[in-house]
């Protein structure tokens, strides 16, 4: 489905916007949620703001993507399914501990030059109020990662929850950029928090274990966004809020 937008949104409306659209993947652990991948509307003092595009590609397929018209009047394209469709043959649960291919990278599809970085989020959630479950850890939620020489972490901005990672090499129009991520696996570390409880049943002791963690869901959500190459240090500077250096040393970007 196509969406088209006149003015850019609000970010509290625009993250409503995707947890709205997000595709829940249920499991016999929880459930995955994917966001759609947007373009920083900050920076706009370049008549380049046109013309820019992003996608979001799961194991070689489109997920999501915004691309701006050849027009600078600020619409865009945009459309988006979600992450982990496929990551489950029908009929399957999923096995804890067990490694899932997920390759995730994103390709320029606008029509100019842009520099790239990602935000990947990771967390528990419970309950019909889906309230986060703090005392699991995103850790437990593991992204593989690839290519870490081409996608730099943002130590500055990661947190536990969240990862950022910024493409230090320019990408032309209708370039992918190289996987920043290979497999997902829910550590079977889930499983080993639970509550014994002693009963007494019919004259009988009797154990019974309950799996404390029994009914969570996980998410994993992915941001994509993409600024123009021209001026690129002040583009991402007022996009991003973050200072980098472009081409020294040989090296396309570098996080100053």
């Amino acid at each position: 489905m196509k969406n088209r937008r006149r003015k850019a949104l609000p970010i509290g409306t625009l993250l409503m916007f995707i947890a709205s659209a997000a595709l829940l993947l249920t499991s016999s652990i929880g459930s995955a949620q994917a966001a759609l991948t947007y373009f920083s509307e900050t920076y706009k003092s370049q008549v380049e703001l046109y013309n820019i595009g992003v996608t979001l590609v799961e194991n070689g397929q489109d997920v999501a993507y915004r691309n701006y018209g050849n027009e600078a009047d600020g619409n865009w394209e945009e459309s988006g399914s979600g992450l982990l469709g496929n990551m489950l043959a029908e009929g399957e649960t999923l096995k804890l501990g067990k490694a899932y291919p997920e390759e995730l990278t994103v390709r320029n599809s606008g029509k100019i030059d842009e520099f790239v970085r990602v935000n990947i989020y990771r967390y528990w959630v419970k309950g019909e109020k889906e309230e986060k479950c703090q005392e699991l850890s995103p850790e437990l939620i593991k992204l593989e990662r690839a290519n870490e020489d081409l996608w730099i972490e943002d130590e500055t901005a990661t947190t536990a929850e969240r990862l950022v990672l910024y493409y230090t090499e320019p990408l032309a129009a209708g370039e992918v950029a190289l996987p920043f991520s290979k497999t997902l696996t829910i550590d079977g570390g889930v499983a080993k928090f639970v509550t014994k409880e002693t009963l007494q049943v019919d004259g009988k002791t009797v154990t019974r274990t309950t799996y404390d963690y029994n009914g969570v869901e996980f998410r994993l959500e992915v941001e994509a966004n993409a600024v123009q190459t021209h001026n690129a240090e002040d583009a991402i500077i007022s996009a991003w809020g973050r200072d980098v250096d472009v081409h020294p040393n040989g090296k396309p970007l570098r996080l100053g």
